[in-house]
């Protein structure tokens, strides 16, 4: 890879389907690669494969689309090592970027770049080793914390971090993962309206959200 190159899956331009700003017109760039092998993952595609870009190809594709907002996505983008400058030629062309990342890396640079959505990984996920609290110092109240629930217990431990006071983001979220269609067993899900009640019921300062873009166009993305 050369040095200027990323390694992407997709870029694609539609609604923020999901967190605090949902709704608004965004460019997705989708990095390839994740060390991470969630349960639930809805993007399994992203793992491997990819195209080489430059940081001048990856603007040329987004100019198009005029749009102010920026979400890097993935996989995990902070694996590339050019992530970084990515989001820099993004803030000099002043796009508003967002990024996302399991916490697992490091995000100590980013956070000084970007605006972050740091999703926790419950115990339904598979994948919750506790790695992401290394990151907590760095989040900025500007931030995200994101928690995907797939069952009563992860809505337990999820409950249990908000009322910890050790997150520093004004915004918390609160996902469903639906009960798994195509591998039923590979984790339980929750109905979206029993999560809302339970948010209700301990009333609890998070933000409950469906990911809008799945109601508007199923699974499908559109990349090039």
């Amino acid at each position: 890879m050369a040095f200027k190159d990323l390694l992407i899956t997709e870029i694609f331009h539609s609604l923020q389907g999901e967190s605090s700003l949902i709704g608004m017109p965004f460019a997705f760039i989708r990095l390839t690669g994740c060390n991470l092998r969630c349960t639930y993952c809805d993007s399994t595609y992203s793992f491997k494969g990819g195209k080489k870009l430059s940081i001048d190809e990856i603007l040329s594709v987004i100019a198009p689309y005029e749009v102010k907002h920026v979400l890097l996505t993935g996989g995990e983008p902070l694996l590339q090592r050019n992530t970084l400058e990515l989001i820099d030629r993004l803030n000099s062309k002043n796009y508003k970027v967002s990024l996302e990342t399991h916490g697992e890396v490091s995000v100590e640079a980013a956070s000084k770049k970007a605006r972050l959505i740091m999703d926790f990984k419950t115990p339904g996920s598979g994948m919750c080793r506790g790695n992401f609290e290394k990151n907590l110092p760095f989040l900025k109240q500007t931030d995200e914390v994101k928690f995907v629930i797939t069952s009563a217990g992860d809505y337990e431990w999820a409950r249990t971090w908000v009322k910890s006071g050790k997150i520093p983001t004004d915004e918390i979220l609160f996902s469903p993962a639906l009960p798994a269609l195509n591998s039923p067993g590979v984790y339980e899900g929750v109905e979206p309206r029993w999560l809302a009640e339970q948010i209700l019921k301990d009333k609890l300062p998070v933000r409950f959200q469906l990911q809008l873009h799945k109601q508007l166009w199923g699974a499908d993305t559109k990349g090039v």
